[in-house]
């Protein structure tokens, strides 16, 4: 599977206005309920608030504590670049560069992405490894499986959710372990990390599809 394939399209909101009796009356009540209608629909769109959270885990330590790659400095880049400033997501950048989502993962979105850190990838052989990297469509195919779009969902939001389709076609199934969010068996070290576009988060295994 390409990565062209993977268009993503951008979701728009429709906001209802309501008019007063009087003109005064009917201006103000008129932008308090836009205002008020377009924060529950973007909510329900997007998932839990980026705004209102808390990256938690104990891999969270591994993150810069100022800069670029911070949790600060994450929220204000699409993923693809928030993740590049991160050194304890070097191998995924790369791959990622090496696939040719950069352009897609700094999309639009929103996305709810998970990212192996490093360790994930250093559990894999190095042949086996570069064998991936050096082939773009089963590259493509395991990164998409990484990837829920249309939504910025929470470590809440996923396991009230018990399950998800990603990019790549396939369903992950979500659940907990001592308090931390695992998907299809993986442990979360860093959720609920906020970027511009998405809610990342960090894992410890490379997800592998089941074809």
């Amino acid at each position: 599977m390409r990565s062209t394939s993977f268009r993503l399209a951008v979701v728009g909101m429709a906001l209802t206005l309501f008019v007063g009796v009087s003109a005064c009356s009917s201006d103000d009540s008129s932008a308090s309920a836009t205002s008020d209608e377009s924060t529950t629909t973007e909510q329900a769109r997007s998932g839990t608030d980026s705004a209102a959270l808390e990256p938690s885990g104990s891999g969270c330590a591994a993150v810069p504590a100022s800069g670029a790659g911070s949790f600060a400095g994450m929220a204000q880049d699409p993923a693809a670049t928030a993740a590049s400033n991160n050194p304890a997501l070097s191998t995924l950048v790369a791959a990622v560069k090496a696939a040719g989502l950069v352009d897609t993962l700094n999309g639009a979105g929103p996305f709810t992405i998970f990212a192996p850190a490093n360790t994930a990838f250093e559990k894999i052989p190095t042949d086996t490894l570069n064998g991936v990297l050096a082939d773009q469509a089963t590259l493509t195919k395991i990164l998409t499986l990484h990837v829920i779009s249309g939504s910025k969902m929470s470590s809440a939001d996923l396991e009230k959710a018990g399950t998800a389709t990603t990019v790549e076609g396939e369903e992950l199934t979500f659940g907990t372990d001592g308090g931390a969010l695992t998907v299809n068996g993986a442990n979360a070290v860093c959720m609920d990390v906020p970027t511009a576009n998405a809610t990342v988060h960090i894992i410890d295994s490379v997800l592998m599809p089941q074809a």
